[in-house]
Parts: C-alpha cells; structure tokens; sequence
C-alpha cells in the first residue's frame, strides 16, 4: 500500500471512530437522562423573560442585512491575516490577487452604502 493511499486509510480510520464515540455517547445520554415533561419546559424562553402575549413581532430586514454584511466583512478578515501572515512567499502575484480581493468587497461596501443598507434607523 502506498504512502497516499495509508494517510487516506488513516484519515477514514480516525474519522469513523469519531462517528462511533459521538453515536455511542449520545446514545448513553439518551438512556440515563430524566425524561419529565412540564409545561414550563415547552414554552419560549428569551433572555430570562417570560414570554408576554402572541409572540410573534414583525422585525425590519434591515437589521438582518446588517448583520449580514457584518458577517461578510469579518469572513474577510479571515482570508487577509494568513496572506499577510506570508506576504513574502507569495510576492507580486499575491499583492494583485488581494488587491483584486479587497477591490470586489470594496464594490460590495460601496454598493450597500450607496443603496442605504448601512444607515442604522
């Protein structure tokens, strides 16, 4: 068997344990834990506030793209640290790469900003 083909077979071995012990403890979990159902544990809970009337509220989107966008932009983050982290092994060809990278975000920021998405009323 070649080496690949051994670090592959190591790689299958070491994942279907994992699989095995996660299976078998939630499976013991179930078995012992208290089964006792009560009214109280079935309702909503929200930041230790007993739910008050039909709790349902309509929220505005913008809160959800905001949000969003902070998601996108952090996400960014991300991918910029570990190319500075080695910015001298990639050279000229990485500093285009994530000029072009940090370009198409700049776009995307510029976009939201100009359709009025970062406005926080």
């Amino acid at each position: 068997m070649s080496e690949f083909l051994r670090s592959w077979l190591t790689l299958v071995l070491f994942g279907g344990l994992a699989v095995v012990v996660v299976g078998t403890f939630l499976g013991l979990a179930s078995l012992v834990r208290p089964r006792r159902d009560t009214p109280e544990k079935t309702i909503n809970y929200e930041s230790g506030v007993d739910p008050q009337g039909d709790m349902w509220s309509q929220s505005n989107i913008r809160y959800y793209v905001f949000a969003l966008m902070f998601v996108l932009f952090d996400v960014e983050a991300v991918f910029i640290f570990p190319w500075a982290a080695r910015l001298e092994t990639y050279g000229v060809f990485g500093l285009v790469e994530m000029a072009i990278f940090i370009f198409i975000l700049a776009l995307g920021l510029f976009y939201a900003w100009r359709k009025g998405l970062l406005r926080w009323v």
